[in-house]
């Protein structure tokens, strides 16, 4: 089976490819699950519960966060009600939400996701290294497939825990810093690795908002209001092929897409010959 991980979607640029070609990436890869990081789509900080609904509507299966999970207030309630939403399995206790889903893929296959994030440049949270083994071994009771979405800073944090997880997780893939490693593989173990996504949304950016802002905070190191940018939209997304018995991953495919590009792609899909139910 086919899942995509859609890495961190920075406000409306990256909404937007989601809701225009998110529906031909999945009949041109053959994707049996969606999953996305939507912790900057409101905005580039946060997401709201009618933003989260949207998500389903384009495809995504289940969402992931990070830091900014909680930014915007309003979608502590919507945890309660949504278990496909995620945020960090090792925040403290009682923290609103939970960190692991059982998701159903359209193939009928059951594949836990596990939401988890780094402490090395970020908020001292509980241990990932310690209670990552125990979810996933707890969550293969239920599921051969698991993926684990690493929401980490540094990139020896996310390479270590790549390797702490091998031969236990199907995929380690890491979010947070919007920009795409080129560093995508199987583990000896059979754990598909990639130290980051990236993002989907603007590129002629800094890491998604607006250049001039961005930019005269590190050359004044004054407070600046920071814009989500428009330019130069991307996807950036993997693709991992998994056995469905074994739960070992098969094949690791790094996407990294233009809107123009993404265009093509949708064409294509639309010129192809509806295929009759077998």
């Amino acid at each position: 089976m086919n899942v995509l991980l859609i890495g961190d979607v920075i406000g409306k640029p990256g909404r937007q490819m989601l809701e225009m070609f998110l529906p031909s990436l999945i009949e041109e890869h053959h994707l049996d699950l969606v999953i996305a990081n939507v912790e900057n789509a409101a905005a580039g900080f946060g997401v709201t519960p009618d933003l989260a609904d949207d998500f389903l509507q384009y495809g995504v299966h289940v969402m992931t966060g990070g830091n900014h999970t909680w930014d915007k207030k309003e979608i502590i309630p919507y945890f309660a009600d949504h278990p496909w939403l995620l945020r960090p399995i090792n925040m403290p206790a009682g923290t609103p939400g939970r960190g692991r889903y059982l998701a159903r893929a359209t193939n009928g296959v059951p594949v836990a996701v596990i939401n988890a994030m780094g402490r090395v440049f970020m908020t001292a949270i509980d241990d990932p290294f310690r209670m990552l083994p125990e979810e996933i071994a707890a969550a293969r009771k239920e599921a051969a497939i698991v993926f684990v979405d690493f929401h980490a800073e540094a990139t020896s944090e996310k390479v270590a825990m790549g390797w702490h997880l091998d031969g236990k997780a199907t995929a380690v893939v890491g979010t947070h810093t919007h920009v795409q490693t080129a560093d995508e593989r199987i583990l000896p173990k059979g754990t598909a690795y990639l130290t980051d996504v990236g993002m989907t949304g603007p590129h002629d950016s800094i890491i998604g908002v607006e250049v001039e802002p961005a930019l005269n905070r590190f050359l004044t190191a004054l407070p600046q209001k920071f814009e989500t940018a428009t330019a130069n939209p991307r996807l950036n997304a993997v693709v991992i092929e998994a056995d469905e018995a074994s739960g070992v991953a098969t094949d690791i495919e790094r996407i990294s897409l233009s809107a123009e590009e993404l265009q093509d792609l949708s064409s294509i899909a639309d010129d192809r010959p509806v295929r009759s139910p077998v």
